[in-house]
């Protein structure tokens, strides 16, 4: 079982959506926040958090941290994250495992990293540094690649159960990335699945990805497909009830377009999980002043 509260079946903010957040009253059970978005000093984005924050659980999401770079950390950046969580109360903080630039210009991607000791070490030692920053525990995801390097000296799972293990850090699962991954390299995304500690998992992603025929790119612009939903039923049988939320990042539709998903997400949990997985446990909407 997770150690982090189960939230239920959620979706991430977009400013698209807000209209309709604010207008009706759509069964979403959490919103996932780009952290970026909102690390200003004021004005219409904090103004919408909010109001949303008012109404909802919310958990933030970075893109920007570059945790495993080798460039020294960005501790203005840390600090206005930090000053974001304390005052909106986030049920848990993540970002990714990657880098994200170099010699201070973002690359804006995704990037990779080798699975060796020393990347290991050199990852768990930022992952402290981040937390005793932020006074809370990180939420990692894992990314999409498509390239392997020659010097990695264990698999990608290998590296994310240690790093769960040397730092206390939980996992944020993206079902799509595993697919998307297991798919280019060549692996069982079972093998992935099973490897992984099963009290470190504090949340699932959901998305679409585009097929190229031999390879797949994990773009978040179109549905999820069934092979994706086929392997969060599997993620579910072995961790439990796991907060989940539908990732949508281009293309994006209207709210009432993606409700379904939402929805299938939860039904699925019912029935691989039994009933009380479609109930997630209410945290605090209060907001810091």
């Amino acid at each position: 079982m997770s150690r982090h509260p189960f939230l239920g079946f959620g979706l991430g903010l977009r400013s698209q959506h807000y209209r309709d957040i604010f207008d009706g009253e759509p069964a979403v059970d959490w919103f996932e926040v780009i952290s970026e978005n909102y690390m200003v000093d004021g004005g219409q984005p904090l103004a919408m958090l909010e109001r949303i924050r008012e109404r909802y659980p919310i958990v933030m999401h970075g893109v920007s941290m570059s945790i495993a770079s080798t460039a020294e950390p960005d501790l203005e950046y840390l600090k206005r994250l930090r000053g974001l969580a304390d005052r909106f109360e986030p049920a848990w903080v993540s970002d990714h495992l990657c880098w994200t630039g170099v010699h201070g210009v973002n690359l804006h991607d995704l990037l990779p990293i080798p699975y060796t000791r020393e990347g290991l070490d050199h990852v768990a030692s930022r992952i402290h540094l981040v937390q005793d920053m932020l006074g809370r525990a990180m939420v990692i995801e894992n990314v999409s690649t498509y390239v392997q390097f020659a010097e990695s000296e264990m698999h990608e799972w290998e590296f994310l159960a240690e790093l769960t293990r040397r730092t206390g850090c939980s996992l944020l699962f993206d079902v799509n990335n595993v697919y998307v991954s297991a798919f280019n390299h060549g692996y069982d995304p079972l093998e992935f699945l099973n490897a992984i500690p099963l009290d470190s998992v504090a949340q699932f992603h959901l998305a679409g990805h585009s097929d190229m025929g031999t390879y797949k790119i994990d773009t978040h612009d179109h549905p999820v497909p069934e092979e994706v939903w086929s392997l969060y039923a599997d993620a579910l049988w072995q961790f439990g009830p796991v907060s989940a939320m539908i990732e949508r990042d281009d293309n994006i539709p209207a709210l009432v377009e993606l409700m379904p998903e939402v929805e299938r997400a939860r039904a699925i949990a019912v029935d691989v999980l039994g009933r009380e997985a479609g109930t997630p446990q209410r945290a605090s909407l209060q907001v810091a002043e």
